[in-house]
């Protein structure tokens, strides 16, 4: 078989990507049951990360040891990256030790330029440009709130980074309505915004970008936020704060969308800054049940690109 690989989410078919979703809703279920399903037995996952993680690495590697596999964590100063081998032979290399390669790094070209040289697929942990991971964990979340997800609207408030690209371009593939409200000058990737308005119109998702945080919310099922500096963007902290408050996430903002929104956060957060603490600590927040679902989404993920399981 061909190997396959997820950097942007678009690897997978609109149906294969809801169809994940809903595998990995009842798996969560069988999970919580005891159910175990040993996917992976067998199998060695390398993760190689040049960035801090919390949520990717924990739910990565308690997920791959749950399937019955092995991950093998690998930092910049563990491998010969730090001394200057080329990230082609890097994968050339593990290829041979492992079955598949997590990578979590800075420009995106450099998970590309694994993927086109491993002979294992390789998976997207998070980049600069895209997060798809998080994606499928935050559409398995509104799928648990709402029953569905054809005809669903979320809200995006603050900054167009890697997050939002990947719910611009998932959303439009399977059909959930994607609002952004960003300031001009931190609107999403226009690569990413542009392939997201071509997927649209197949699943009947709409696709937009505003500076206006009510036009973003009116009639969204959720409002998701995510931090306003990122790693490697320290520099750039007090021009964001400014730009950025205006998009803050307060109570207000509810008003504009349905009776029962919900608030949606990637994490870590800063409370003050991009959320209200009454907002993320109260009764619409399902964060915490949403950083849970990296854990279910990827397991799903990692059966269908290493495990071998047909489709998901």
């Amino acid at each position: 078989m061909k190997k396959r690989d997820y950097l942007d989410g678009t690897e997978l078919t609109a149906e294969e990507t809801l169809s994940l979703v809903e595998e990995a809703f009842a798996q969560k279920r069988e999970a919580r049951a005891g159910k175990v399903r040993p996917l992976l037995a067998g199998k060695t996952i390398a993760l190689l990360f040049e960035k801090h993680s919390t949520r990717t690495r924990v739910s990565f590697e308690a997920g791959i040891a749950q399937l019955g596999g092995r991950a093998i964590f690998l930092s910049p100063q563990d491998t010969h990256l730090a001394r200057g081998e080329t990230l082609a032979d890097s994968a050339k290399v593990l290829s041979e030790y492992v079955d598949g390669i997590v990578m979590r790094t800075f420009g995106h070209e450099r998970v590309v330029e694994v993927a086109k040289n491993a002979t294992v697929p390789a998976i997207n942990g998070l980049t600069d440009l895209h997060h798809p991971c998080q994606a499928l964990a935050d559409f398995l979340t509104l799928r648990e709130q709402f029953g569905a997800l054809r005809g669903l609207k979320l809200a995006y408030l603050g900054d167009g980074n890697n997050v939002l690209n990947s719910l611009l371009l998932i959303g439009a593939l399977i059909g959930v309505s994607v609002s952004a409200a960003c300031p001009p000058e931190f609107h999403p990737d226009p690569g990413a915004l542009f392939r997201a308005l071509g997927l649209a119109p197949a699943s009947g998702a709409e696709i937009s970008v505003t500076e206006d945080v009510q036009t973003a919310c009116k009639g969204a099922h959720a409002i998701y936020t995510d931090v306003w500096t990122s790693m490697g963007q320290e520099a750039e902290e007090e021009q964001r704060q400014e730009a950025l408050a205006p998009y803050r996430v307060h109570g207000e903002l509810f008003h504009w969308a349905e009776k029962n929104a919900i608030f949606m956060h990637c994490l870590p957060a800063h409370r003050g800054e991009e959320v209200t603490a009454e907002v993320i600590d109260g009764p619409r927040s399902v964060v915490f049940e949403q950083a849970g679902n990296r854990l279910h989404a990827q397991k799903v993920l990692l059966e269908i690109l290493v495990g071998g399981k047909n489709g998901p």
